[in-house]
């Protein structure tokens, strides 16, 4: 339910660690799947490690516009379950389930129709295009049904029923792991093995998603009221909608492209990529969980009208990003010497990703600062439209021409290449502190939709 004065009243930490803690969980358990396919696939072939690395962009892509999707829902869904609108959460998720599955059909049918011309924008080796092609045949049917329970989990977070979200995410995590081992090492499927573990996992997630749902406490769809139209609450969530999607499409084919760019290069180039993305994603993993709280704690007093609060609430958290990336950096120092001797790479390969990780530790500053700021603390309070400005800028108008130019024309080293992809982070936190302390994020964002 929605909070009551007990819940407003609980230290400021305990609700943070409350509300992180699970989503921490469960994107470390997410993240842990393409470590597990690494890993795995690492020790049989380098060539099937990079080619489910370079594949597995396509759901990266997925995931981009699914992000804006569940994040709209979330932005919205946190100040309605701060004023104790039920009704509307409803609708809220009806218009988010109606979203995503349109969206999975589309990636689910590119997988399934033109995997081959997918492969072809991230490498030109034919090796690799046939051994991910093969794995997108089958991947493919998991995103289908990935928009669905990702509309679940999301409305799980902002109604209190984060650990349990968590829970569902986590096992079904876990399951891939073991499968991963069955189909890779046992079926000796390699990367099609991967694929397929991949897939099963979905389908157990989101029947354990539909399964849970129907607890009395839990928000879940009306389907006789599924298509009814929902007239303003649609326009609000389309003005919230938008910016993100834009904002999501500008990181996700931007991350894409550095993808791209790098693996363009050469096969050594793209291996140690692929292991340092790994390392990242799971490193990332604090600074994500806390954003989603960040998310979370700040709509939920935005909507409950306490301004002030919601003010006090974001400053707090921002100080604590700044904490965690420079615990992240510690981190991926501390970590480079163990993954460089885990991987089996070339001596090429080997030497570039020890220089991606010393790159990525100073990266891991920015990441953080961003994240809990930018998608979690002006997002909780509906100022979306900053995160799509500042990645056009920092993004798009610097980070990735540099890169393009360095690798194709210029002809730099590949670490410099891979310190191009870097500087958006870092270089927009000036532009994010001063956009912060405008304050323009706090505010009510709810309306009354009683009727329709």
């Amino acid at each position: 339910m929605p909070q009551d004065k007990t819940t407003t009243e609980q230290p400021f930490l305990s609700k943070l660690l409350h509300l992180a803690a699970p989503s921490v969980l469960q994107s470390l358990m997410l993240a842990s799947v393409a470590a597990g396919d690494a890993l795995m696939l690492g020790q049989i072939a380098q060539s099937s490690m990079t080619a489910v690395s370079l594949a597995t962009q396509i759901q990266f892509v997925q995931n981009m516009f699914l992000m804006a999707i569940t994040a709209a829902g979330g932005v919205l869904g946190a100040q309605y379950w701060g004023k104790g609108d039920r009704k509307t959460m409803q609708k809220l998720f009806h218009i988010m389930l109606r979203s995503a599955v349109l969206l999975s059909f589309l990636f689910f049918a590119a997988c399934e129709g033109i995997p081959s011309l997918l492969m072809k924008l991230f490498t030109g080796d034919p090796e690799l295009i046939e051994i991910g092609s093969g794995y997108l045949r089958i991947a493919g049917w998991s995103y289908l049904l990935t928009g669905i329970s990702q509309s679940y989990l999301a409305m799980m977070k902002v109604t209190d029923h984060v650990a349990q979200g968590a829970w569902i995410s986590s096992s079904a995590v876990v399951l891939n792991i073991v499968l991963n081992a069955v189909f890779i090492f046992g079926a000796q499927m390699e990367a099609q093995g991967a694929a397929l573990a991949t897939t099963l996992s979905r389908v157990i997630e989101l029947a354990l998603c539909v399964l849970v749902s129907r607890g009395k406490t839990y928000i879940r769809p009306a389907w006789r009221q599924f298509f009814q139209p929902t007239g303003t609450l649609t326009r609000e969530f389309a003005r919230q909608c938008l910016p993100l999607l834009g904002g999501s499409l500008f990181w996700g084919v931007g991350f894409t492209s550095y993808t791209a760019i790098i693996g363009h290069m050469s096969s050594d180039a793209a291996a140690a990529n692929s292991v340092a993305a790994v390392v990242r994603d799971l490193v990332c993993c604090a600074s994500n969980g806390i954003g989603v709280a960040a998310g979370i704690m700040v709509g939920n007093e935005l909507g409950a009208g306490r301004l002030e609060e919601g003010k006090a609430c974001g400053i707090r958290l921002k100080k604590i990003s700044w904490v965690v990336g420079f615990v992240s950096m510690g981190v991926v120092f501390a970590v480079t010497p163990l993954i460089v001797r885990m991987v089996i790479l070339t001596e090429t390969a080997h030497s570039y990703l020890m220089g991606m990780m010393l790159i990525m530790g100073v990266y891991m500053i920015g990441r953080s600062v961003n994240t809990v700021c930018i998608n979690g603390v002006l997002d909780g309070g509906g100022d979306t439209l900053f995160d799509m400005y500042s990645l056009a800028v920092c993004m798009w108008g610097i980070a990735i021409p540099l890169a393009a130019l360095g690798a194709f024309v210029f002809h730099w080293p590949v670490l410099l290449v891979y310190a191009c992809t870097c500087l958006d982070e870092v270089g927009k936190i000036p532009w994010v502190m001063y956009r912060f302390r405008k304050y323009k994020w706090v505010q009510d964002l709810t309306q009354d939709h009683s009727e329709g």
